[in-house]
């Protein structure tokens, strides 16, 4: 041993034991797994709005897609899902659980091909106690779908450029049908991946051009899986969109979906975001020289070049896009990209030499991941759940429930009483479904006077309930003028006062004035 090293430290050394690694493994996997399956919110729009289009007879429910804005596969599987388990949030929302817990093993697999078993423990450790792989494990929605697709087509790719077999070109063509088919940010991820296979087309030539050229025709084969739904996909383009929120800067893109994949919008989501892009950045430039010591390489390691190429080349092709055409950005649009970003953190990862640094590394991880997660268990999604409740204890026969904006009407109609119904602002449409279509033209044609004295005029002898929330994108003052005319006709009582949650509101009870009738 020369005089410059160190003398080791067993303490230290038995923490990097098989059995220690092992027991850390299976309790970190422990956690994860029931992360995926815990959280005390109701159903907020989306889920609630997921959950009834799922709802509806197969026909009816490819016909409210068109006016949804989405593509059908989560749906239909979501659709099949519920005769099965039930119409319940637990069992709507294990769905996407259920799913997230596939993805692991898939991801070991994919991590161990890309950078060995150091890689493969350290993603899935990142992925398992991920409070974005959390989130959309207890959300009713395509996500946790997406995030799987992407690593079954990563491996498809990568086998089929090994061997361009049949089987495995037909592999590669069906997860990029079925991407398509789940979310329309695939488009970007898909353009990406085949930019990346054309330039290596370009830059080969002779036999070795032959598995590039034959993967890229698989990837642009697995179009055809969408042809059937580019009537419906064309129809949502021009009528549909984003009315509930505008485009992003790039910027704005790169560091609020670090936050959101971090955890949300507090101090160790930050960190943990920083961290993610800390990591993946040394998985492209990094090299390990020994246990103490990384370089970097500003050329890039060719091991990660094409996942971070596509990674990036996805991000803004998504945020170009959004731009252009006007419609908004949302973080759970980068669970597109979210499996390569863990793929690449954890060969990150795997360039510390040290087993203890990486140790700890990985224990940071894991403890920032358990509180974004802690906070996705406990923070309320919405208030459609309090609001329906207090309206089921006070309602009476006759009554008139409505709501403004429609935004809160699934998560409001989802846990009203059987007997009652609600409305919604402008035109007293089914407010258990959000018609997205022309949507900021039908709000802003909308009459508040008019809808407030329909409401009075149906409820007759009975109350009207009216949930409601201002600052909605699109509706200016529409629902405080609602509340305004309401209040002009009948006397409000707050039965449920706005807080805190991401989809919050009041509800007001009008009760008809004493001798009426």
């Amino acid at each position: 041993m020369s005089p410059d090293e160190p003398t080791p430290r067993p303490g230290l050394a038995a923490l990097a034991s098989p059995w220690v690694v092992g027991l850390f493994l299976a309790g970190v996997a422990a956690v994860g797994l029931v992360l995926r399956f815990v959280t005390r919110s109701d159903l907020w729009l989306d889920e609630a709005l997921s959950a009834n289009i799922a709802a509806l007879p197969v026909g009816d429910m490819l016909d409210a897609l068109a006016r949804d804005g989405h593509p059908p596969l989560y749906y239909l599987l979501l659709h099949g899902w519920m005769q099965v388990a039930g119409e319940g949030d637990v069992a709507v929302r294990a769905l996407s659980g259920l799913i997230s817990v596939a993805t692991l093993p898939v991801a070991w697999v994919a991590a161990r091909r890309y950078g060995g078993r150091v890689c493969a423990m350290a993603t899935v450790i990142v992925l398992a106690t991920s409070p974005f792989a959390l989130r959309y494990a207890t959300e009713a929605r395509m996500y946790s779908l997406v995030m799987l697709l992407v690593l079954l087509g990563w491996l498809a790719v990568r086998a089929a450029l090994e061997e361009p077999r049949p089987i495995r070109l037909l592999a590669v063509a069906l997860a990029s049908g079925l991407l398509l088919l789940t979310h329309y940010w695939s488009f970007y991820l898909l353009a990406a991946v085949l930019g990346v296979l054309a330039v290596r087309v370009l830059r080969t030539d002779g036999t070795a051009r032959r598995a590039p050229l034959r993967v890229l025709g698989a990837v642009a084969a697995g179009g055809l899986l969408f042809v059937p739904w580019i009537p419906t996909f064309l129809d949502q383009l021009a009528n549909t969109g984003t009315p509930w929120g505008g485009p992003s800067r790039p910027a704005e893109v790169v560091t609020e979906g670090l936050i959101e994949i971090g955890g949300g919008p507090f101090g160790e989501a930050r960190t943990l975001g920083a961290l993610l892009a800390v990591f993946a950045l040394l998985a492209l430039f990094g090299r390990a020289v020994d246990s103490r010591h990384v370089e970097l390489d500003l050329r890039t390691r060719p091991t990660a070049r094409p996942e971070a190429i596509v990674l990036a080349a996805t991000v803004v092709l998504g945020t170009a896009v959004s731009w252009i055409a006007g419609t908004a950005f949302a973080s759970r649009y980068l669970s597109v990209v979210f499996p390569l970003l863990a793929l690449l953190v954890g060969l990150g990862i795997s360039t510390i030499g040290s087993r203890t640094a990486r140790g700890v590394v990985l224990a940071v991880f894991v403890v920032l991941g358990v509180i974004g997660g802690g906070y996705n268990v406990f923070a309320n999604r919405t208030q459609g759940g309090q609001i329906a409740r207090a309206v089921n204890e006070g309602a009476a026969p006759g009554d008139v429930v409505a709501v403004c904006p429609d935004q809160l009407g699934p998560s409001v109609t989802r846990y009203l009483r059987d007997d009652v119904e609600a409305v919604s602002f402008p035109d007293l449409a089914d407010a258990s479904i959000v018609d997205w279509r022309d949507y900021a033209d039908r709000q802003q044609d909308g009459d508040p006077a008019a809808f407030a004295q329909t409401l009075v005029q149906r409820a007759g002898e009975g109350t009207v309930w009216l949930a409601w929330a201002g600052g909605y994108r699109g509706f200016a003052r529409t629902c405080e003028d609602s509340v305004g005319q309401l209040s002009a006709l009948r006397v409000p009582q707050e039965v449920v006062a706005d807080d805190e949650s991401f989809e919050h509101g009041w509800l007001f009870r009008y009760p008809a004035p004493a001798g009426a009738g």
